[in-house]
């Protein structure tokens, strides 16, 4: 009988970034085949406490602001929150420590991370883990990881984690994110949103404050985002759903006063209203078509399958959204020389985001041929 694997992941990043790392998490659970059928190995992970069914324990680390992507995945057994980025040099370093004693104490067998850069290394060596999977970030991690794999970010950042795992299993197929609703959350959702003849279009206008503080601008102005409504509700064939949390609301109250009474009827707003991530995930699934900029609920409408139109300002569509599938619509500027911009040439946006004034022509005819 062989020792169930205990197995630490490690994705710093938004809960964008998590639903992407969910492909990788799902080819590494394969690896280590369902095994429930050996019921003394059943018992025997009963007893560790691990998963039934599984003959691996995956154990994920990320920080506080994503701390709810477990919820998305029933792939994750445990997670544990590290903070390394927020606060003063010396709270970064005593978090740090915090969490190399928790790893310690565990004793994993392998831990795989991403991140590029060379104190991912550093932080993975510390561990103590006997296996050690990384991005090559130069001679210091070919030294430190026992697999240190390149690092290509000129594709899919959902297949750029995936390569990760590659390292357990060079033949393993990557696949595309996939969040599964429970029965009953997509139950209570319908009872709210589905009483309607007509197509369900949510549109989710905001975009993360921690984005914002950073001066990082995907944000559509309001101006469009209410003359999109407009159009859609004057068709007479949609509803239309805004949804978004509690830093949305205010842009969904400036919304509301600026549509006032034009089908009211089909105007719901759910801004601030769902009890969890799960909950918004639900509603996105019940949807005909989630209209939104480059945010975690596009990634979100990607994982649940519903049909997408994502607005894409400075970042770059062919690394963040699926091209290759019709019903997934990235709606940029065309031949605006500067775009994509944020993360490859520069960390913040411009002062003139001239890639944000995409035309709500646009975005209203992406809409009418996906529905």
């Amino acid at each position: 009988m062989h020792k169930p694997k205990k197995i630490l992941l490690i994705n710093f990043g938004g809960l964008g970034d998590q639903i992407l790392f969910f492909p990788t998490i799902k080819t590494i659970k394969s690896i280590y085949p369902d095994s429930s059928h050996k019921e003394d190995l059943s018992q025997n992970l009963k007893d560790r406490g691990l998963r039934k069914g599984g003959h691996c324990h995956l154990t994920f680390v990320t920080e506080p602001r994503s701390g709810s992507a477990e919820k998305l995945t029933d792939l994750i057994d445990e997670t544990i929150i590290c903070d390394i980025k927020s606060g003063s040099s010396a709270n970064k370093y005593k978090n740090i420590i915090k969490f190399l004693l928790k790893i310690w104490l565990r004793r994993f067998d392998i831990v795989v991370s991403s991140g590029g850069s060379k104190q991912v290394a550093i932080l993975l060596f510390l561990t103590g883990i006997k296996k050690r999977i990384g991005y090559e970030s130069g001679a210091l991690s070919r030294f430190l990881l026992t697999k240190a794999i390149p690092l290509n970010q000129k594709q899919y950042a959902g297949d750029m984690y995936h390569d990760l795992a590659k390292a357990l299993n060079k033949d393993a197929v990557v696949e595309m994110p996939e969040i599964n609703v429970a029965d009953d959350i997509l139950g209570k959702q319908r009872e709210i949103i589905r009483n309607t003849d007509k197509k369900i279009v949510v549109i989710h206008p905001g975009v993360s404050k921690l984005s914002i503080q950073k001066n990082i601008l995907k944000f559509w102005d309001v101006k469009n985002w209410t003359e999109l409504i407009k159009r859609l509700l004057d068709t007479g064939k949609y509803r239309v759903i805004l949804t978004g949390g509690p830093d949305d609301q205010e842009v969904s109250a400036t919304l509301k006063q600026e549509l006032g009474e034009v089908s009211a009827e089909n105007l719901l707003d759910l801004t601030n209203k769902t009890a969890n991530i799960m909950e918004l995930a639900a509603i996105i699934k019940l949807a005909d078509v989630i209209v939104c900029v480059d945010s975690a609920p596009m990634h979100i409408g990607v994982g649940v399958k519903t049909p997408t139109v994502a607005l894409f300002g400075p970042t770059d569509e062919y690394k963040l959204f699926p091209m290759n599938d019709s019903k997934y619509v990235a709606i940029t500027i065309e031949n605006l020389e500067c775009r994509p911009c944020l993360w490859d040439k520069r960390k913040n946006s411009c002062e003139n985001p001239a890639c944000l004034d995409i035309p709500v022509e646009k975005v209203f005819e992406a809409v009418e041929i996906i529905l």
